[in-house]
């Protein structure tokens, strides 16, 4: 049962991660699958994906606490830090609890040298031993490549000195990666990427390409690693220059609680500022939710801007607020009631439709909804009434 009181809740539906895990699956029969569950699983909470998604082979976070979450909850598969370390001393970190990394920088490599030749491998100190100790699995790192996004990773005229360095290195299992900047836009570019990515690593070698966008309209990039991120989440990549359809179902369901009801009269105003003047009689629903859960103000400057109750999308009015948001109920007065749910994304509506409306992306929201929103996990199958429900803190 939840612990929270505040009458707001992210439900993840277990079954939509699943099924999205076995779309990509099925998009690229002959890769192994690297989750991305950073930012807590894309703010769908961090255990609850891990634990739905473990027919992966693997998983891919971004920062060594998360990593650690995962080890010491008993998660034994590959677990790849997206930045690698930041400094020497994490390394320990890394070698203790088997961690892959990705290594971008010459510094990153020269302290992962150091820290091998002076045989400076010792357990830091922690509460709960790694279960990963059990297992004689060597990680392995993952050099990553710049191929044209400029963000991380080595450039092609510094792969001949990489490569010597690596020649320093005995029994170390490696990876080469690179990240696309346009594979959900212009493939053109993207293409160029992959050709440059094949052309400067050793053709023997592991690699790893394709994110979501490029598992579905890029099948070229698909090698020996994939690594989707938000289709697991459901949101499909909407490239109208590709075909590709995918089955994805939505795994959060973002929902409030009907707080209180008011009729308005014409030339009434609506919350902060009076920015909505009812221009004849109505209903309105106030609902538990606002920027502080996460909820955009941005997404009510949107003339489309709604939610939706029981096959209805109702039209949001004024201001959010901090913990609050309004909305026209006229046309549902006679069936809404204190205490309703009301879905602000989900099965049917769409958080990238509603990402549109603030002018930004799906990631955005999923991945800002506020601590203080409770995570309850369901079966698809499971109506709004669940009455157990599994609930991951996020602090």
């Amino acid at each position: 049962m939840s612990d929270s009181f505040r009458p707001i809740r992210a439900r993840i539906d277990l079954s939509a991660l699943q099924n999205n895990l076995q779309q990509v699956s099925k998009l690229a029969p002959n890769s192994k699958i690297l989750a991305v569950i950073k930012a807590n699983g894309y703010g769908h909470g961090l255990l609850t994906v891990a634990k739905a998604l473990s027919q992966a082979d693997g998983f891919a976070v971004a920062s060594l606490d998360e990593a650690i979450k995962l080890r010491q909850a008993g998660f034994l598969h590959p677990i790849l830090l997206l930045e690698g370390v930041f400094s020497e001393a994490e390394w320990r970190f890394v070698l203790h609890y088997r961690l892959d990394t990705v290594i971008h920088h010459f510094q990153q490599l020269e302290w992962f040298i150091k820290i091998r030749q002076t045989n400076a491998i010792h357990a830091p100190t922690v509460k709960i031993p790694s279960p990963a100790l059990t297992k004689s699995r060597l990680p392995s790192i993952w050099l990553k490549c710049d191929t044209g996004m400029h963000r991380l990773g080595f450039l092609a005229q510094e792969m001949f000195a990489l490569k010597q360095q690596l020649m320093q290195l005995e029994k170390v299992h490696t990876v080469w990666m690179s990240h696309f900047a346009t594979a959900d836009e212009d493939l053109s570019f993207a293409q160029a990427q992959l050709q440059q990515f094949l052309q400067q690593v050793p053709a023997e070698g592991l690699k790893s390409f394709a994110n979501s966008a490029a598992i579905q309209h890029l099948p070229a990039s698909q090698l020996d690693w994939v690594r989707p991120g938000i289709m697991l989440y459901g949101v499909a990549d909407e490239n109208p220059a590709c075909d590709t359809k995918v089955q994805l179902k939505p795994a959060m369901i973002f929902e409030a609680q009907v707080i209180a009801l008011k009729k308005l009269q014409p030339g009434d105003c609506v919350g902060y500022g009076c920015d909505f003047i009812a221009q004849k009689p109505m209903q309105l629903a106030i609902l538990a939710v606002g920027y502080g859960d996460g909820y955009l103000r941005q997404i009510a400057n949107h003339p489309k801007a709604s939610v939706f109750y029981q096959g209805q999308c109702l039209p949001i009015v004024g201001r959010v607020s901090m913990d609050m948001l309004t909305i026209d109920v006229s046309s549902v007065a006679k069936q809404i009631r204190l205490g309703h749910w009301v879905e602000l994304w989900g099965r049917n509506l769409p958080v990238q439709e509603v990402a549109s409306w603030a002018n930004t992306i799906s990631y955005e929201l999923l991945c800002g909804v506020a601590q203080r929103v409770p995570r309850m996990a369901i079966e698809s199958d499971q109506s709004n009434t669940t009455s157990e429900s599994f609930h991951e803190k996020t602090d």
